[in-house]
């Protein structure tokens, strides 16, 4: 039997704090999971869905995107997929009585982590303007109030289809075809706020804005590099990997301003050694770095690479690449202090590395957000680029770049389309197949969306998936600005706080989840998912739906489209509603590297899609060759009696969704409202371990954003630094604070001033 969720929902203002652990996984990953587990589904349940996340014949788990191995373990998940699935499979469920119950004012106080804990939202559910509870709707009205909406709009470009990256294959390629038929290029997406800037500093310098290395490259290199990412956190299964790599040879080098539990000792709990023993060291050189400090660090192995004898690939330079005397010369003049000063490092612990770096043929970088949500991320990810093409690391098994995604199809979902500034050639084939114009114009991002909602320029919000409210920066101007549409629209599995910033009309339309069939008329149906190396794989999902109301994202979209678009449209959507075989032979004829797609995604493991880089040593850039660049260096500038804050996820946490209230690894308990800051730099600001304060973020436009009584905690964090959880510290992320070029928040490098308050001071349960 499932547990109850949580009737109440107390603020939690008085974390417990114990000192951080050093290892992750083992004994007490597996328990915590199954404790999970067993609360939301109860036992028959449990091993009914764990036992088939992530296998050949099973679903794939909703979690991040780290792809399978080719071999499966009998348990082929991690104590955070555990948990996702757990949240979707959970037998909790919210019904029309639940609504009737918690008006929209009463929902609005709860913290996301209640509202998540009610269970499976059963049926359609609408806000009337001027009403304050959600009241039941059938499909057909649901899907008239929108078409009422979009059809009054001035221009198709007054609608923003937003979409999460749990979407599939399949929906996602409908919806953006949908909006595109529709009249607009307005499909912002969770790419926007994450690995944008790996995709624009990637597709510059290399022409494919994806990762290139597959899990045998993993396997094979001679040296890893693990930079501004957290995997024991938001990518667990990667440790494996890690691990394995360290069996066949591989050295590690993490560079990151926490130290983190996972990256230190891994405890697989598949083996003996993890389960009873003291598991693996993974990390052989840790470099402590400075937020913000990353693209200093990179151009300084640059110089010192250049400046080795016979360090360079001259062959590899001189055949694939374009820009090297430009750079060359640029990273000679760059300097040690400034080198220092940004980093925060010592020149022995740089030379060390370099050191290792040029005792390694083979060399992956990875990373994740740590570097990709600062002002200078585009150039930093470039820079790392740099450093690769110097030794030849791209295009050689065993090496290349590795950005590790999030949420399990953010990359498909960017790969079937969903993109508000689609490729000209990409629109052309969905001309040539579909016989409609696509507009040509581009369209929003997330945070231009944000500005159009605000300024009155956008007024229908459509959400495929997600917690967009909770997700984005400036959270008074973002719920301001959402508030201002006319109709606020949410396909979603389960409550979270978006629902409860509504424009003056709202709906909620439920759909199936990943574990659950998928039954059309055309039989049983299964959809498919890109994982963050281009591997394509089907998912099916074996449970019963939660209620009878549900339908598929595929379905809803198809609905949609026939009752908005009329007759006048001559796409098939009937017919993609009934066989999803029908929209993959769609896919197959306009987007490359999916030909013969449904023989290849009916085969067990999926395959491969082509990376010109990685198989041949192409680069399809604007120069044919590998791109070298020369941007300055920069980093944040700090004032005296401020620190730099990074917002980062908890342990019991994936993305907005709150599992629980503890990050076990970093040793904090039953709260969540912490700022983790060096003992120094705490004592110089006059904050004892323990104190409370508020986060005041500094910004150019003079505003105050303010995110009050946080609990300090004493923490060996890089100097200067500071670190908070996510979606709690958002409101002190500016809009207009972005990195160059993608355009993505700037979450991970705030000035902020600390400013001593008692315990409890301004806190709301709704944060």
């Amino acid at each position: 039997m499932a547990a109850k969720p949580p009737a109440g929902d107390p603020v939690q203002d008085a974390p417990e704090v114990s000192a951080p652990q050093h290892a992750a996984a083992g004994l007490s990953a597996v328990g915590h999971s199954l404790r999970m587990a067993r609360q939301q589904m109860g036992v028959h349940r449990t091993a009914l869905t764990l036992l088939k996340v992530n296998q050949k014949d099973g679903f794939d788990c909703p979690g991040c995107a780290w792809p399978e191995p080719e071999k499966r373990h009998t348990a082929e998940f991690c104590e955070n997929g555990a948990k996702a699935v757990a949240e979707e499979a959970t037998l909790r469920r919210v019904t029309p009585d639940f609504f009737a119950a918690h008006p929209v004012r009463d929902l609005a106080t709860r913290s996301g982590y209640w509202l998540g804990q009610q269970g499976r939202i059963t049926q359609p559910m609408y806000l009337p303007e001027g009403a304050d509870t959600y009241e039941p709707v059938p499909w057909e009205r649901a899907f008239d109030i929108v078409a009422e909406e979009l059809c009054a709009l001035d221009s198709p470009d007054e609608a923003v289809f937003y979409t999460s990256g749990r979407t599939s294959n399949e929906a996602a390629f409908l919806y953006q075809l949908f909006a595109r038929e529709f009249g607009t290029n307005n499909l912002p997406d969770c790419s926007n706020m994450c690995h944008e800037s790996s995709g624009s500093a990637l597709t510059e310098t290399i022409g494919v804005g994806k990762g290139s290395v597959l899990l045998e490259d993993l396997y094979r290199a001679d040296l890893i590099i693990v930079a501004g990412q957290n995997p024991g956190t938001n990518h667990p299964r990667m440790l494996s990997a890690l691990e394995k790599a360290k069996e066949g040879g591989a050295r590690i080098i993490t560079v990151n301003p926490l130290p983190e539990a996972g990256m230190e000792r891994f405890k697989n709990p598949q083996t003996p050694r993890g389960l009873a023993g003291s598991g693996t060291a993974l990390t052989d050189l840790f470099l402590q770095i400075r937020l913000g400090g990353d693209q200093a660090l990179f151009r300084t192995l640059g110089r010192l690479i250049l400046e080795t004898p016979g360090a360079v690939d001259e062959d590899f330079v001189r055949e694939h690449t374009h820009g090297y005397e430009e750079f060359a010369a640029t990273a000679r003049a760059h300097d040690w202090d400034e080198t220092l000063r940004a980093t925060g490092l010592d020149r022995e612990a740089i030379e060390r590395a370099l050191r290792m770096i040029l005792d390694s043929r083979r060399i992956v970088v990875c990373w994740a957000m740590g570097l990709t949500q600062h002002k200078h991320s585009v150039p930093t990810i470039k820079e790392v680029v740099n450093f690769l093409l110097l030794r030849g690391n791209i295009g050689r098994p065993g090496a290349g770049v590795c950005p590790v995604r999030g949420h399990s199809n953010v990359q498909g979902d960017r790969t079937m389309g969903i993109f508000e500034r689609p490729a000209p050639a990409f629109l052309d084939a969905l001309e040539r197949e579909f016989g409609f114009a696509p507009p040509r114009e581009h369209g929003l991002d997330v945070v231009r969306s944000i500005r159009a909602l605000r300024d009155g320029h956008a007024k229908v919000f459509f959400a495929m998936g997600g917690n967009f409210v909770a997700a984005t920066p400036d959270t008074e101007v973002t719920e301001a600005a959402v508030g201002r549409a006319r109709l606020t629209v949410h396909v979603s599995t389960k409550l979270n706080r978006s629902h409860t910033v509504t424009g003056a009309r709202a709906l909620i339309l439920p759909t199936l989840g990943r574990t659950e069939r998928d039954l059309q008329d055309g039989g049983e149906q299964f959809v498919t998912v890109e994982d963050s190396m281009g591997m394509v794989h089907a998912s099916r999902g074996r449970l019963e739906p939660a209620s009878s109301h549900l339908l598929s994202e595929p379905a809803i979209v198809c609905r949609l489209a026939r009752r908005v678009l009329g007759e006048d449209s001559r796409t098939p959507w009937e017919e993609f509603e009934k066989d999803y075989a029908r929209i993959r032979d769609r896919i197959s004829r306009v987007v490359p590297g999916f030909e013969d797609f449904e023989t290849r995604a009916r085969r067990p493991g999926g395959f491969t899609l082509p990376h010109a880089p990685r198989d041949d040593r192409r680069f399809p850039t604007a120069t044919g060759k590998a791109n070298f660049t020369a941007a300055p260096v920069e980093y944040p500038d700090v004032p005296e009696g401020r620190l730099l804050l990074q917002t980062l996820r908890s342990h019991d946490q994936y993305n907005t969704t709150i599992y629980g209230l503890d990050d076990r690894y970093r040793g904090i308990r039953n709260g969540r409202r912490v700022v983790l800051v060096h003992p120094e730099d705490a004592r110089t600001l006059g904050l004892a371990d323990g104190s409370y304060t508020d986060l005041v973020s500094e910004w150019r436009d003079g505003t105050e954003r303010r995110a009050p009584g946080f609990r300090v905690v004493h923490y060996p964090t890089a100097r200067g630094c500071a670190a908070a959880y996510y979606p709690e510290t958002n409101v002190l992320v500016p809009l207009d604070a972005t990195a160059d070029t993608s355009n993505t928040p700037a979450g991970k490098s705030l000035v902020v001033r600390l400013e001593q308050t008692a315990p409890g001071t301004g806190v709301t349960a709704r944060t």
